[in-house]
């Protein structure tokens, strides 16, 4: 039985971590003709509403007490800051690239979880925070060089920490139902997201290109119905820190689809520094490590 319900988490980690790869991509396709903000206000406000509809007609109940703090403040990281971060961010940087950027989310999850005490800690998140970092600051400098803002590197960065503390608070709070916990949590980062763009002076505007329909439809159906139910099933099954694993798998398929479709180039030195943050992230966070793992179900 146990072996059967690790199948079926590595299954829906492995299916998860594919489709994510398609939603930076879908986001360049958005920040086309939409204003970063208001593309995301709109994603979020539509996966939202779909979530309340699964919702209603699996008839299940809204978060109460702990758990809907728990469900509003990771709609608030993982949603609402996460994401304004991200669109933001993918105005300048090529898919590919951030994804690689975003493969320091595991060694941020591993940190996060042993200051809140979640996880316990050791040298080998440190080790791999400097390959990883080594890694960054390489591509950083060829981003900057290619008349990229640093304020896109840093909006990365502030999403990968968002993200991993967004992981980190579904498993501090009471288990909820991942569709009951991703509808409150969409619902509020969509609240997020639109007070955002009203600050930012956003143009208020529905797509008019088929292009920005298809996307907007993958990101939200695929991209944040199916992923994120998935990234919550996980979550519940492993620790924060390894299912955070899924974003060492994202950068190559996302290279290969945004080298495809959106004709990004891969130079030496995007590779040479990608390499460095995965062999990080594999050194701090995937190598196996001593001790039992704690399951939550």
């Amino acid at each position: 039985m146990k072996g059967d319900s690790d199948r079926r988490t590595l299954i829906a980690f492995l299916i998860g971590a594919t489709l994510s790869a398609g939603n930076p991509i879908s986001v360049k396709f958005s920040n086309i003709e939409l204003d970063p903000l208001w593309g995301a206000t709109l994603r979020f406000s539509l996966a939202a509403g779909l979530m309340l509809i699964v919702m209603a007609v699996l008839r299940l109940s809204f978060p109460r007490g702990r758990a809907l703090v728990g469900a509003l403040l990771y709609g608030f990281f993982n949603f609402g800051l996460a994401f304004a971060f991200l669109f933001y961010a993918l105005v300048e940087l090529g898919a590919g690239f951030l994804q690689i950027l975003l493969a320091v989310i595991p060694l941020t999850t591993l940190l996060l979880a042993v200051l809140q005490r979640q996880e316990r800690f050791s040298m080998a998140p440190v080790v791999g925070s400097l390959l990883a970092l080594a890694g960054v600051g390489l591509m950083s400098q060829i981003a900057i060089g290619a008349a990229i803002s640093p304020l896109s590197i840093l909006a990365a960065m502030g999403a990968a920490f968002c993200l991993a503390e967004g992981a980190v608070l579904v498993r501090i709070f009471p288990p909820e139902h991942p569709v009951s916990l991703n509808a409150v949590g969409m619902t509020t980062g969509a609240t997020v997201l639109f007070v955002g763009s009203l600050l930012a002076g956003d143009t208020l505007a529905l797509p008019t290109l088929q292009a920005t329909w298809f996307a907007l439809a993958y990101m939200v159906v695929i991209g944040s119905g199916v992923v994120f139910i998935l990234w919550v099933y996980v979550l519940k099954r492993w620790k924060a820190s390894r299912a955070a694993y899924n974003f060492v798998l994202l950068p190559p398929i996302t290279l290969i689809f945004s080298s495809w479709i959106l004709d990004e180039q891969i130079g030496i030195e995007l590779a040479i520094g990608g390499l460095l943050v995965l062999t990080g992230v594999y050194v701090g966070a995937l190598r196996p490590q001593p001790g039992p793992e704690e399951v939550t179900v």
